[in-house]
């Protein structure tokens, strides 16, 4: 088996092992960085070409962020979406570095938009990238070919082989030669991705409904970095159901359908699942805090299957999504349309739905809608209540969509400390092994999510990663010769 040297290899290809290999690069130019990607270079990036934009702390309005978002109600919106189950210390951590981050990634020609507007309410809490996560991705593959960083695509790393407490090598998939490859290095960094595309995974945590889950991302995160650290006894940490996972247009591809399959009018207007009924309150709070739980309330259902229905009132006031919606002109026409709709395998009872939108509307306590704040319309005497943006449903023509639970990435991953380095099972460390990314974001996202939080830890850790691996490298390094004096 042909043998390749490195001082670092990075494992993965999306932000955090961009961001690795980059900051590795900047302790010392002369180190030797390989970065092991396994999708073809078409595909590279993984789930982070499917991103928008990453959430960051500012004390005061930037060139790309309004007002200001203090790291105290950074770390509230996460403690709230987690229910509280967070380590405060790694998640502070990670929201202090976000302003730094920023501007690191400008300086390695990543570029930023101005400020959103609109039902996302994101303008103060998050930077978006111009052109998408592929501008950023293209970006760092960019700056890292220039610094001399080494891209293998195709290769997909298998099998890790430790020594005592480091790891020695790595092997590695060739997918091109159908070949197997050794990676020797003096210090590793996984960033590899979860789980979430491997579909035996899935249903090994999920059960069967997991075979009606769409994966929103890449196809190469299949675990496979997950399962060799679980064979070197690696500290696995997270619960394997636990992800971010949101309702996304039932119609989209199995995989990579990306941003764009969300559906962003639930708040504005009723979901029912396939018997007619409502069985979560839609105006909770801003989308981009409660977004990320549809996804679950979704699985629960029966067929794993949703309907988000509104009507004229609203349609201005949110994005569409990728498919165009179920339009009729009366509830019986729209649920006949939904029912003849062979690709979504599943039908709604029509007279239930009926039921549901006229008790609904019979509840709606009228006020001044406004969709840019937690407004005064509500219901009241409905056994689920809907707390804001409650309007009543009774304007033709009416839209519907329908949804299924889209997986993002998943929370179960490895342990790692403040300096990325990962966990034994033991709670011993090893010395030349680190990880960033969503292969160790459960050590501060147990469940829950709010938007743009991946990238931060991502970016975070990816440099963090990065600087420390390079610094293992350097120490093992042999001493340089001393320049011999003139006589």
């Amino acid at each position: 088996m042909e043998c390749k040297e490195f001082d670092i290899v990075i494992i993965g290809g999306g932000n955090a092992a961009l961001c690795a290999a980059i900051s590795a690069k900047e302790q010392d130019s002369s180190l030797r960085v390989a970065l092991l990607e396994s999708s073809p270079r078409k595909w590279r990036g993984g789930n982070s070409q499917h991103t928008r934009n990453l959430r960051s702390m500012h004390d005061e309005p930037t060139d790309v962020l309004t007002s200001s978002y203090s790291e105290d109600e950074f770390f509230d919106d996460v403690f709230k979406v987690t229910k509280g189950q967070t380590n405060e210390k790694y998640a502070r951590f990670v929201i202090s570095k976000t302003p730094q981050i920023v501007e690191w990634a400008k300086k390695n020609g990543v570029r930023f938009q101005p400020s959103m507007r609109g039902t996302l309410h994101l303008g103060r809490t998050n930077a978006f990238f111009l052109g998408g996560g592929k501008s950023l991705v293209n970006a760092y593959y960019f700056t890292a070919e220039k610094l001399g960083v080494e891209i293998f695509y195709e290769c997909e790393a298998v099998e890790i082989i430790p020594k005592e407490n480091q790891v020695q090598e790595v092997i590695a998939l060739d997918k091109v030669r159908n070949e197997n490859f050794r990676f020797q290095a003096k210090s590793f960094v996984i960033a590899s991705g979860g789980f979430e595309s491997n579909l035996q995974m899935l249903e090994e945590a999920w059960g069967e409904c997991a075979r009606n889950f769409i994966i929103r991302g890449t196809k190469f995160n299949q675990g496979k970095m997950l399962q060799a650290l679980k064979d070197i006894d690696a500290k696995i940490i997270g619960d394997p159901t636990q992800g971010h996972m949101v309702a996304i247009d039932a119609r989209t591809p199995k995989y990579d359908g990306g941003i764009a399959s969300r559906v962003d009018c639930v708040s504005l207007g009723i979901v029912v699942n396939s018997a007619g009924e409502r069985f979560y309150d839609e105006g909770e709070d801003f989308w981009p805090k409660r977004y990320a739980i549809w996804g679950r309330l979704v699985a629960q259902q029966e067929g794993q299957i949703a309907y988000s229905i509104t009507d004229a009132k609203v349609q201005s006031a949110y994005m569409p999504s990728l498919f165009p919606p179920i339009v009729a002109n009366s509830i019986a026409e729209l649920a006949d349309k939904i029912n003849s709709d062979k690709n979504l395998q599943m039908s709604i009872d029509e007279a239930r739905l009926t039921k549901t939108i006229n008790e609904y509307n019979s509840k709606v306590v009228e006020g001044k809608f406004d969709h840019t704040i937690q407004d005064e319309c509500h219901t009241q005497g409905l056994e689920v209540e809907k707390t804001h943006w409650a309007l009543k449903i009774d304007t033709p023509p009416f839209y519907c969509y329908p949804l299924r639970p889209g997986v993002t990435f998943t929370y179960m991953g490895v342990k790692v400390n403040m300096d990325a380095q990962v966990h034994r099972a033991d709670d011993s460390l090893f010395e030349n092994l680190f990880a960033a990314g969503e292969i160790m974001a459960g050590n501060i996202l147990t469940q829950g999510y709010v938007a743009g939080f991946g990238m931060s830890i991502g970016s975070v850790f990816g440099r963090l990663s990065g600087a420390n691996a390079a610094k293992v490298a350097i120490a093992k390094m042999p001493p340089k010769p001393l320049a011999k004096q003139a006589k």
